[in-house]
């Protein structure tokens, strides 16, 4: 992250169904008991280019993989910048701010469609303003992800299929191979109870907040 910000951003990541918005919360938890002012957030954003994206995931807009990659590239720009509640502003004012999904998930999740390098490219933009101090991978099987999307929802999204999760692992592999040298990827191991990961999840961390 750039030297002119003074709060942490923390991003997770993962497949549908690894436990980013449950260790999100966790995490958020044990900051403000260590008293770090703090915030969560999500993409899609609440925004309104994200609530046309939530529209496509949940199957009542149609529209073309590129332009998936498109929307959620400038979803993403307006989430850091706008005037409303901008990350980007809340960071450099000191806050520290956790956000469950970040441009990893566009390289992953749209790098099985369209090529990785043109959705790098599209965010280049947003990874410049605000690189993540570190970003947590919740590492976790296919199988065991979409047991826990069917236990805890009604419906499935339009990337929760067993091939398309398995894909969009690999993609994930594959970028952060492409990007070591300039992004910080803490990969955990989350194949086990929330308790458990919440641990690894600090030990990781815990070295950002002394």
């Amino acid at each position: 992250m750039s030297g002119q910000t003074s709060g942490r951003f923390l991003a997770f990541e993962g497949i549908d169904g690894s436990g980013k918005s449950t260790q999100l919360q966790l995490l958020l938890e044990r900051l403000r008991q260590r008293g770090v002012e703090c915030r969560g957030t999500r993409e899609p954003s609440d925004g309104p280019v994200g609530a046309m994206l939530r529209q496509i995931l949940t199957g009542r807009m149609a529209a073309d993989s590129r332009v998936i990659a498109g929307l959620f590239a400038a979803d993403r720009l307006d989430h850091l910048v706008n005037e409303r509640d901008g990350i980007l502003e809340q960071v450099r004012s000191g806050a520290t701010v956790v956000t469950d999904r970040y441009y990893f998930s566009s390289y992953a999740y749209h790098g099985v469609d369209v090529d990785m390098g043109w959705v790098i490219d599209s965010n280049r933009l947003s990874a410049e303003l605000l690189r993540p101090d570190a970003t947590i991978f919740l590492d976790v099987p296919v199988r065991r992800a979409l047991e826990r999307i069917g236990r805890n929802r009604t419906h499935t999204e339009l990337f929760e299929k067993e091939d398309r999760l398995t894909a969009t692992r690999e993609k994930y592999l594959e970028a952060f191979a492409r990007l070591r040298d300039t992004e910080t990827v803490l990969t955990v191991d989350a194949d086990a109870d929330a308790d458990t990961v919440a641990e690894r999840i600090w030990a990781a961390v815990s070295h950002l907040f002394p």
